[in-house]
């Protein structure tokens, strides 16, 4: 029997027509599956919804993978594929198995030698990288920093140390109400000379990005991003 193929459909970054974000393409794609592999299943329904899915949403086949799943439930996300059935994978928001738990799925179809079609959409670590200004043809995401302050510094002066001994753009992002602290503490502790950029509500209508000199930072007003979807970059 003929394996299924995983589909890797990306989702609007937030309250956005998926029209404006998608191309046709990944619509048609998405409207046609029948079985899905989601980080939350409510989230999904309502994008399928949105698009609207050929079938009955009730009707279709979701399961969740989120942080919480355990390795050992990997296998039975695979099942339908194993049986010849297409299945997508999507994530709560932007593109899946990018910073993202559907990445261990992922791993496991390659190993089954399952056909992974990866799909365009928004990821807001490229879009931010692109409105940046920033070095494309060097850089890293790190994910979360610590929360604690003195651990946020201490990790902020790290990157800011490994991005002026490789030339490397250093990309991170917060717990959307820790925004406005991430960036008090960019702003505290790198050097003058350091850029930062502030990229918030991507590709929403709100859409902000900024990059500035430390020292031109401190010199204006900071902008609201508290409780705003936002990726942080520096390049010292």
């Amino acid at each position: 029997m003929n394996k299924g193929r995983l589909y890797l459909i990306p989702v609007p970054l937030g309250p956005t027509a998926v029209a404006a974000v998608l191309p046709q393409a990944v619509l048609a794609c998405a409207r046609g599956l029948g079985h899905f592999v989601a980080e939350n299943a409510k989230s999904a329904r309502a994008f399928l919804k949105l698009l609207p899915a050929d079938l009955p949403v009730q009707e279709i086949w979701i399961q969740e993978l989120n942080q919480h799943t355990p390795a050992s439930e990997l296998p039975a996300l695979l099942a339908p594929l194993l049986t010849g059935n297409d299945v997508g994978l999507i994530s709560e928001a932007g593109c899946p198995a990018v910073a993202d738990p559907g990445a261990a799925l992922v791993a496991l179809a390659q190993e089954e030698g399952i056909q992974v079609v990866p799909m365009v959409g928004p990821s807001s670590i490229l879009l931010a990288l692109m409105g940046s200004g920033l070095s494309g043809q060097c850089f890293a995401f790190h994910g979360y920093l610590p929360s604690a302050p003195r651990e946020r510094e201490k990790r902020l002066r790290e990157l800011e140390k490994e991005s002026r001994l490789g030339q490397q753009t250093q990309i991170f992002i917060e717990t959307p109400y820790r925004n406005q602290q991430m960036l008090e503490s960019l702003l505290k502790t790198c050097a003058h000379e350091t850029r930062v950029c502030v990229a918030t509500d991507l590709t929403l209508d709100s859409e902000q990005i900024a990059t500035r000199r430390v020292a031109a930072w401190l010199r204006q007003a900071l902008p609201n991003i508290n409780r705003r979807p936002t990726v942080f970059l520096l390049q010292a």
